[in-house]
């Protein structure tokens, strides 16, 4: 087979790889959710039921089925607060010289120490199907339900579940009264239904790391006292009953009679709901011209500190239209930005924000992408949602302070000075945003502590190497497919991974077909080598020799990891050279891009061959230097060894 494809390669080309235009087929499961809630904002409990239809759409037989109860982690003892304490033994150096211990510093030992009416629970008193009780047996943040009949392939079932729960004490994302005082902080507050899906059951106990869940239609009812203000996932289906800014221009909200306000909210083909509830909320909204609703909810301070809000709703406006150019059409009607929680942390349809800082809300949204319009099981895969989105926070990132952030009404005379520096310093070879990932991923490789990136998120043995290798390095792959396919073909790749895969759970491997497809190129050893080895590249300038007024220069594989290559050869009359030599597994070449002056394509370079020698017909005498990667696109972790200067 493996002779075949490479006689096939040289044939057709880039007509190797399957039409771009053929779309995947995965089964996946579908749910419905009706959920009803009365919140008791004294005793910080709340009761509720929850109607569920799940569709099996497996071809699988099911004889149980599970639920998230992801709220029983707050309590002393947990597998969560266990694990913290646990990372906290681990002290090391921070980039001040000071010790610290490897724990979330949200968490720490915070759970230990909560009181019972501090912690957090969830309750399920009864699950029926077709009005029989079923078998409940609790695995602390799972609930495994045995089924008193089996679900058979291509069937649904209707759940009638009774339900109550107590709001922790801030800790982790979701609780009461967070830092900034915000009352409600409400993620991961219903039993949840796990994921089913071709590789089983995702139950995933609640230990601090990412969700994955099943694609449905919520009908949520949260019934609360008449002063609080919700901001939640999904469209208000009752605004010109419950006003407080949602209501439609020149509707008089009728007064409440009462000292409750049920809030309903519906949402479709997404796969988690969250809400936040404070008596003290402003709301902002604004409707794009694309007909996307944006809503920001923030508990007013000082006229300084609101304006950064305000900033929210405006930058959000700008930036939405390169977001759907770059990275595919946001498909849902509204996004709200919503202060509460611990930082920043993604939902449908609506984030957490500890702050208005436009970084954390660039990013979550983002996430809207990778983790609400893809689904990306984030559990098996953090790097293709946390790298993917912050590559992407970095491209907006520059969007915005490129083109629009000296324009806003809200940004301080300070902060327009400080962009001017940054866009002028943005103009270096690697753009400020990928240059701090690749910081971060060599900081990584230097601390010793780096894992495989195909660990799953929860079973990293350090905090340490989970967030580097997540963020930094998953956001590294994405500048680093730049270097060896293009930029161009890349963004190419983003849109078509978009178009093929959204709403269908894609893995690592369906990425990487989808960007072999579109660049012509094999791309699997760069999956095998960066996301499943903590191999690295190390490249290096080696031996120069002449014969016959030609020039021979060794480069050298130091690193175990083998790349294309670039190389940069200057001559003293100010011309250059640029060297491309491709690596044998792609089976082709990146088109040319013109970063560097006239390209000389080479033979590819055997993947096993340590050394390689390109010639250029310019006598020695003639160089001034020799540059190995120019871009800076490719992460190498010595570039000690990568530029040589010729003495005069």
């Amino acid at each position: 087979m493996r002779k075949l494809a490479i006689l096939t390669i040289s044939i057709v080309g880039i007509l190797f790889f399957n039409n771009l235009q053929a779309q995947p087929d995965r089964w996946q499961q579908h749910i419905k959710y009706q959920i009803n809630v009365n919140m008791n904002v004294v005793t910080n409990q709340f009761t509720g039921t929850e109607k569920i239809e799940y569709i099996n759409n497996s071809p699988d037989t099911l004889q149980k089925i599970f639920l998230h109860l992801y709220w029983n982690a707050f309590q002393p003892n947990s597998s969560m607060d266990i694990r913290s304490r646990e990372l906290g033994k681990n002290i090391f150096t921070n980039r001040r010289g000071d010790q610290v211990p490897d724990w979330d510093s949200r968490v720490r030992d915070r759970i230990s120490k909560l009181t019972d009416k501090e912690i957090g629970y969830q309750k399920v008193n009864s699950i029926k199907i077709n009005g029989k009780d079923q078998q409940l047996i609790i695995h602390e943040t799972i609930l495994e339900v045995r089924l008193d009949k089996a679900l058979l392939p291509k069937s649904k079932t209707l759940l009638d579940i009774n339900f109550e729960a107590q709001v922790p004490l801030q800790v982790r994302r979701s609780g009461r009264d967070n830092a900034e005082g915000i009352r409600y902080s409400m993620s991961q507050w219903y039993p949840k239904m796990v994921e089913y899906d071709y590789q089983g059951w995702n139950a995933n106990p609640y230990i601090a790391r990412e969700f994955y869940g099943v694609w449905g239609d919520y009908d949520v009812k949260i019934t609360i006292d008449k002063n609080y203000l919700i901001a939640a996932t999904g469209v208000l289906q009752n605004a010109n009953q419950i006003g407080f800014g949602f209501e439609s221009t020149g509707v008089k909200v009728p007064a409440t009679t009462t000292s409750t306000l049920t809030w309903n909210f519906t949402g479709s083909n997404i796969h988690d709901f969250v809400w936040a509830a404070d008596p003290t909320y402003k709301h902002l909204s604004k409707k794009t011209e694309s007909g996307v609703v944006l809503n920001v909810f923030f508990k007013p301070v000082d006229a300084r500190t609101d304006s950064t809000w305000y900033n929210v709703l405006w930058a959000a406006e700008k930036v939405l239209p390169f977001m759907e150019k770059k990275f595919g059409k946001y498909p849902y009607p509204q996004y709200s930005f919503i202060q509460g929680g611990d930082g920043g942390m993604e939902y449908a349809m609506a984030t957490l924000l500890k702050s208005s800082g436009l970084g954390t809300v660039f990013h979550e949204w983002m996430h809207s992408w990778y983790q609400h319009i893809m689904g990306t099981n984030e559990s098996l895969f953090p790097w293709m949602d946390e790298g993917f989105t912050d590559y992407a926070t970095g491209e907006v990132s520059d969007f915005y302070y490129t083109n629009w952030a000296s324009k806003s009404p809200y940004t301080s005379d300070a902060t327009k000075a400080a962009i001017a520096r940054m866009n002028e310093a943005n103009k270096s070879k690697l753009p400020l945003h990928q240059n701090g990932s690749y910081e971060s991923y060599f900081g990584l490789v230097r601390s010793g502590l780096e894992e495989p990136m195909s660990t799953h998120s929860d079973h990293y043995n350090t905090n340490l190497a989970y967030g580097s290798a997540s963020y930094s390095k998953g956001a590294t792959f994405m500048g680093q497919l730049g270097y060896i396919i293009s930029d161009s073909v890349r963004d190419k790749v983003l849109l078509n991974y978009y178009d093929q895969w959204h709403f269908k759970h894609p893995n690592a491997n369906d990425f990487i077909r989808v960007a072999e497809k579109t660049s012509g190129l094999a791309l699997q050893w760069y999956k095998e080598y960066w996301v499943n080895s903590t191999k690295t590249i190390d490249y290096a300038v080696g031996d120069i020799s002449a014969k016959e007024d030609k020039t021979f220069i060794s480069i050298k594989r130091v690193g175990k990891m083998p790349m294309p290559v670039e190389v940069l050869l200057t001559f003293k009359d100010g011309s250059k050279e640029l060297h491309y030599i491709p690596l044998d597994l792609m089976f082709g070449n990146k088109p040319v891009e013109n970063k560097e002056g006239q390209r000389i394509d080479h033979a590819e370079w055997q993947w096993v061959n340590p050394e390689y020698s390109l010639s250029t017909s310019r006598p020695i005498k003639d160089l001034k230097s020799i540059e190995i990667d120019p871009t800076q696109r490719m992460a190498d972790v010595n570039k000690s060894n990568n530029k040589l200067v010729i003495p005069d």
